[in-house]
């Protein structure tokens, strides 16, 4: 179960059409996540680490797109407040 992290370029996100998606927003803080379907999101603010089971340790910023597998489960440890949209597939 990988989570992927790229930098998408301004075509890409237009093409997923990325700015009609809901935002979400949170502030510092530490939680558990289960993830019940996967999620594409790209973050407009923030530093997030996210442990996964496997103990790697994955860094997301402003500008990253991420997409999590359905099946996830993993911890949130935001150190810069979120700004991300997101989509549920």
């Amino acid at each position: 179960m990988d989570v992927e992290v790229k930098k998408p370029t301004q075509e890409e996100l237009d093409k997923m059409n990325v700015r009609s998606w809901p935002i979400w927003e949170k502030e510092e803080s530490s939680f558990d996540w289960f993830y019940d379907q996967s999620e594409t999101c790209y973050f407009l603010e923030g530093d997030v680490e996210v442990q996964l089971p496997d103990g790697r340790r994955i860094e997301v910023q402003k500008g990253d797109l991420v997409s999590f597998p359905k099946g996830l489960k993993c911890r949130w440890q935001i150190k810069k407040k979120v700004r991300k949209h997101y989509n549920f597939e």
